[in-house]
């Protein structure tokens, strides 16, 4: 559980109660396979790391990292490094600030299982990221509300434009793969609605779900040093990019593809409203029908 300091190889210092962890002795650059396996063992623990002084990672070993975890992904929307199109560049003087809740990638059917982000250049004041613990947040709910959840699933979907480009279905409680602890898995930037109910009772549970995963109990933030390197289990966490800064905050960031999500199957049918039943969509990113 979060709160543990025990390694074989490497200084651990947890950020929060809730999650996360700094791992200092570690060169990403020249990681034996015995350091590999406690990094792994250490991220399914603490669910973020961050590996601190890597101001010298080369972009072909930041890859070969993420390559130890799975395939990597080619990410079809967001800017790449030159000459090393597994990295995306997210760099705040270009779009790259995302300041609202979100699991990464989760509209394809098979969403991340984690992400690999090295810290560039960072502002001098704020900039911070800060995570969420998903496991923490459903072992939180009551017993009646975790029941529900169990038997529902989720649309995901992303929006280019005016257009949605992928879209995917997934439960509303995952299980996780390595673990087999259960995990609320709906988030704001791209969970539509929940198709076994209708439009106007899916966005009031929803807003529900979303405003209590994001209390600061269930969170870490993390302030960030040039060279840092933060490995977060996309499966079981929330992230938020805060922008509260002046100045470029420059990241490059790996991505290891998953697998699609388990959980229980879905208890009830997809609802269909009756023939001319009409509802008032409040969410931003909802599509027009189930």
């Amino acid at each position: 559980m979060p709160g543990s300091t025990s390694s074989t190889l490497f200084e651990v210092r947890p950020v929060s109660g809730a999650l996360g962890a700094e791992v200092h002795g570690v060169d990403l650059a020249h990681l034996t396979d015995a350091g590999f396996a406690e990094l792994h063992r250490l991220l399914l623990e603490h669910l973020v790391i961050f590996v601190v002084g890597q101001q010298d990672l080369p972009p072909a070993a930041h890859v070969a990292f993420g390559r130890r975890f799975g395939e990597v992904e080619l990410h079809p929307y967001l800017p790449r490094l030159d000459g090393h199109p597994e990295i995306v560049v997210i760099d705040s003087d270009n779009g790259g600030k995302v300041d609202i809740w979100h699991t990464d990638m989760t509209f394809h059917t098979s969403p991340p299982l984690a992400s690999i982000l090295q810290i560039v250049q960072c502002p001098p004041v704020g900039g911070d990221t800060v995570w969420t613990n998903q496991y923490l947040v459903y072992e939180q709910l009551s017993a009646p509300m975790r029941d529900l959840l169990d038997g529902l699933t989720a649309i995901h979907v992303i929006r280019i434009g005016n257009e949605f480009t992928s879209r995917a279905e997934h439960p509303v409680v995952r299980v996780h793969p390595e673990t087999g602890r259960r995990a609320l898995y709906v988030n704001r930037l791209f969970t539509s609605h929940i198709p076994q109910l209708t439009r106007n009772e899916s966005d009031a549970l929803l807003d529900h779900l979303f405003d209590f995963s994001e209390q600061p109990q269930f969170t870490c933030r993390y302030r960030w040093r040039s060279g840092d390197v933060a490995v977060w289990d996309n499966r079981v966490t929330q992230h938020y990019a805060v922008n509260d800064y002046v100045g470029r905050r420059l990241g490059q960031r790996v991505t290891v593809l998953g697998d699609q999500p388990a959980g229980d199957p879905p208890r009830w049918p997809h609802y269909q409203a009756v023939p001319g039943q009409r509802y008032w969509p409040s969410r931003t990113n909802a599509v027009e029908n189930y």
